[in-house]
């Protein structure tokens, strides 16, 4: 059960965290964003003064990574949480940076996605070190960079060390997700033929050719939903995000691009979503010779599917059962996307758990300050039990 002095670190501690901007500069707007430099020298003060050994570096000029490790004393397994420094922008919000605390929530930006939970694993460590508790195998206490870009932080995290298991602390109302969905981000551009809008003959319009593709890709998502549906996450989907074709109403249009998202399910592959998109512009080719398009991949990130019974989950929903005093809710899964599944890619069986709230990305994002607390004692309870042989 969690105590009052717990509470009181993590209110303390994730109220200096969001008076903080660490806007990621690639979302930031106007301003660019503040990036994550004065979040992390804030975050290595306070785990050198916990007694952490501190490692901070800048996987890219101007964004850093810091990690806290506690050395493990024997040859237990090594742990890592994962929590990530960025925010999205704060357009639209009139004090983003000014924690203010009403009926039990912290809000602010960040104060749910994820700085709650950066708060609850500083809170646990803390707890952990005061407490003398010696762990058989290392804790690593990671603060990244980037997670609502391209993961830069993570991606150089996982360079860096190798772990045996890892929790990542996104937002998840306290219930253990095992898996969640990848994604495939897919250009796709068809080719038309410029010329004046009073001669059709001799143009060959691009966007209308890209109305052929955008009816096809309909009837694949309307496919998709069909199919068989992964257990915890549900059926793969995909949306036409970003259209641009064209460049005055009085000409034909030589080109019309398209970046589309395939979210993907545990057991899909990136490939194998292109080849699906590819083979709708081939059937579209083989029915008009006029036809010409292509696909490529612009970006891709893979799903997570950790086992039920990886020794990472049941540590972890057995130290839920403990803190909360009652048998947790069913393992569940995600449809976004987390830093999860670059830490499972790597070889660390990775879950990911994190507080209550609501809000994330909105000009009203809140956490509740309780289940940050009780985060943070999941956290300890969770290394107790994995670290230690």
């Amino acid at each position: 059960m969690q105590t009052a002095n717990t509470r009181d670190r993590t209110e303390r501690i994730l109220a200096d965290l969001v008076r903080i901007d660490s806007t990621n500069p690639e979302l930031g707007g106007a301003n660019h964003g503040a990036g994550e430099r004065e979040l992390a020298a804030y975050v290595a003060d306070v785990m050198r003064d916990i007694g952490l050994e501190v490692d901070h570096w800048t996987p890219a000029p101007g964004r850093p990574n810091v990690v806290g490790i506690l050395p493990g004393e024997g040859d237990g397994r090594s742990l890592m949480w994962n929590a990530h420094m960025d925010t999205v922008g704060v357009e639209g919000m009139d004090a983003p940076f000014e924690p203010t605390r009403k009926n039990g929530r912290l809000y602010g930006r960040g104060a749910q996605d994820m700085k709650g939970s950066l708060a609850a694993q500083l809170v646990a460590a803390q707890a952990l070190k005061e407490a003398h508790t010696t762990l058989d195998g290392d804790l690593l206490v990671a603060a990244v960079a980037d997670e609502e870009h391209k993961s830069i932080g993570t991606e150089a995290l996982v360079d860096r060390y190798d772990v045996d298991g890892a929790i990542v602390t996104e937002p998840t109302d306290l219930r253990l997700v095992r898996a969640h969905k990848g994604f495939v981000w897919i250009d796709v551009r068809t080719q038309g033929r410029a010329a004046h809008g009073s001669r059709p003959a001799e143009g060959i319009d691009a966007n209308m050719h890209m109305g052929r593709v955008l009816s096809r890709l309909e009837e694949l998502g309307r496919s998709l939903s069909r199919r068989e549906a992964h257990t915890l996450v549900g059926p793969p989907s995909l949306h036409a995000g970003q259209l641009r074709g064209g460049s005055a109403p009085s000409v034909y249009a030589a080109e019309c691009r398209l970046r589309m998202e395939r979210r993907t399910v545990p057991g899909e592959s990136a490939e194998a979503a292109l080849e699906e998109v590819r083979g709708i512009l081939d059937d579209l080719s083989a029915e008009d010779d006029a036809f010409e398009a292509e696909a490529k991949m612009a970006f891709d990130r893979d799903p997570l599917d950790t086992p039920a019974d990886a020794p990472i989950a049941a540590a972890t929903r057995e130290s839920l059962a403990h803190v909360l005093d009652d048998e947790p809710a069913p393992d569940t899964g995600a449809s976004f996307w987390t830093d999860a599944a670059l830490l499972a890619a790597a070889g660390a069986d990775t879950v990911v758990l994190g507080p209550k709230g609501a809000g994330l990305h909105t000009t009203n994002e809140w956490v509740d300050l309780d289940s940050v607390a009780q985060l943070a004692e999941v956290l300890a309870h969770t290394a107790r039990r994995y670290c230690t042989r």
